[in-house]
């Protein structure tokens, strides 16, 4: 699956993609405005990724300490403040949809 597919699967709004990661789908869920069910399925995915959206979705919900403690378990670091959330959003699934390439 392509970002832009994705994109288009988020505005039709109904459920995401078959085969979509635990990640992918926490991502889907979090463009939709549903932060409860994107964490659950960042918590599916013990590996990396899954802790990068943990991260990243702890870091929309202003607890920046707890998202600390996930971007390490990710290995990657904290954005910026200034960063907007959406930038990372994007960062995040490209990446993520890379890896299934």
């Amino acid at each position: 699956m392509s970002f832009d597919e994705m994109q288009e699967s988020i505005r039709r709004g109904q459920r995401p993609p078959d085969g979509l990661s635990a990640p992918l789908q926490g991502l889907w869920h979090d463009a939709l405005g549903d932060w409860d069910r994107a964490h659950e399925c960042a918590q599916k995915d013990p590996g990396s990724d899954g802790s990068w959206v943990h991260a990243y979705l702890h870091r929309k919900e202003g607890d920046r300490g707890n998202a600390g403690y996930w971007y390490r378990r990710a290995g990657r670091p904290m954005p910026a403040v200034s960063q907007p959330l959406q930038a990372e959003w994007e960062e995040i699934a490209r990446a993520l949809l890379a890896e299934r390439g």
